[in-house]
């Protein structure tokens, strides 16, 4: 069964920022205390940046709205989405922690079919901190967990896995569904509470959503940009899944480079789905997500293969590099499809030079609103 528990866990206390993306007051920190209170916050608002967001007290938090992203990018702030849950990605640009851990503020505590609340970001450090499986299939799942392994037939030389980049978490209630399948399935609910952690295969695409999210930062901060949605912008709703897409290829490019080092024959990095579960509480408006999406559910039929078939140098030895060529890419082959993708190349490279900006070692930030307690 998942780790469950109604107390806090202070793994990784000091290595890992929870970044959240917000219009409204923080009530819903309330249910999450046993478990956030401990680490802090970074929290995007969205919107007007005149109103104020108020936070539950006993939380160390800094706080974020547009007048500080343009303050502190300046020009470079055109990357990062206006009135887009996009916008997330300015928390990851800004922490210094090893790992993050993004949810959205409609999102509670779940609990599994014992009644237990399950502590989400408990089981996504664990999930961060196992290895990955990769390259072989384990019908087991992860082999890493307690009271399972690696079954009959499984090679040896690929039990130690690799890091793992990614953790995906799902969501019981409301299904993370695009507006056509919402429409269908008007009060559909997810209540399938599945006791599993799997390693997404090398080579397979997944759709990522960024409600329930930790990633290694360090391995992979550099591609998890949540592309151009939102104001201004042709198409809205899949900023996590242009990431998602991103990583995963940038993931696997990476292996297939460090496994031709001679540092370690089988280094590379993993992307975990499945457990945790938190509660997804609303359902969004079909109405208002198919104008987002439209174009983002035609042009996923270009998008899929073009990632599907991208091929990156030898010479790309670091993530950044990753995605520059990438960039290069979509411009000279998504640019085809439309011209929004131009648009999206050309901010891809300024995400990657303000990664690289802010994150020169003793660059140091000015915090808006200083850490509350």
């Amino acid at each position: 069964m998942a780790e469950t528990s109604a107390s806090p866990t202070l793994l990784l206390k000091d290595e890992l920022d929870i970044v959240i993306p917000t219009i409204r007051n923080l009530d819903f920190l309330e249910m999450w205390r046993p478990f956030f209170q401990p680490y802090h916050l970074i929290i995007v608002q969205d919107g007007d940046p005149s109103k104020i967001i108020k936070v539950p007290g006993g939380f160390d938090y800094e706080i974020y709205n547009r007048n500080d992203i343009n303050r502190i990018l300046g020009p470079k702030a055109s990357c990062i989405s206006f009135k887009d849950s996009a916008c997330r990605c300015f928390g990851y640009l800004v922490s210094k922690k090893k790992y993050i851990f993004t949810i959205d503020d409609d999102c509670f505590v779940a609990k599994d079919p014992s009644g237990k609340e399950i502590n989400a970001l408990q089981q996504h450090i664990k999930n961060l901190l196992a290895p990955s499986t990769p390259f072989v299939f384990n019908t087991l799942y992860d082999p890493y967990r307690e009271g399972t392994d690696f079954v009959r037939g499984y090679p040896f030389s690929l039990r130690e896995g690799v890091p793992t980049a990614v953790s995906h978490g799902l969501w019981l209630n409301i299904p993370d569904y695009d507006a056509p399948t919402q429409l269908v399935k008007p009060l559909e609910k997810n209540t399938r509470f599945v006791d599993a952690v799997m390693t997404i295969p090398k080579g397979t695409l997944f759709p990522m959503c960024g409600m329930n999210l930790a990633f290694n930062r360090e391995l992979i901060g550099p591609a998890m940009y949540f592309g151009l949605m939102g104001d201004g912008q042709p198409i809205g709703r899949y900023d996590d899944m242009w990431a998602g897409w991103c990583t995963k290829v940038s993931t696997l490019l990476t292996e297939h480079f460090l496994s031709l080092s001679v540092v370690c024959d089988h280094m590379g990095w993993g992307v975990k789905t499945g457990l945790p579960y938190i509660w997804h509480s609303k359902a969004s408006n079909p109405f208002v997500n198919l104008k987002k999406e439209y174009k983002g559910i035609y042009w996923q039929e270009e998008l899929i293969p073009f990632f599907q078939s991208a091929i990156l140098p030898k010479d790309c030895t670091t993530v950044q590099k990753c995605y520059i060529e990438l960039s290069k890419q979509v411009r000279a082959k998504l640019g085809k499809v439309d011209e929004y993708f131009i648009k999206l190349a050309d901010a891809m490279v300024t995400w990657v030079e303000a990664w690289d900006e802010l994150n020169q070692t003793g660059k140091s930030i000015e915090v808006p609103n200083g850490s509350a307690k």
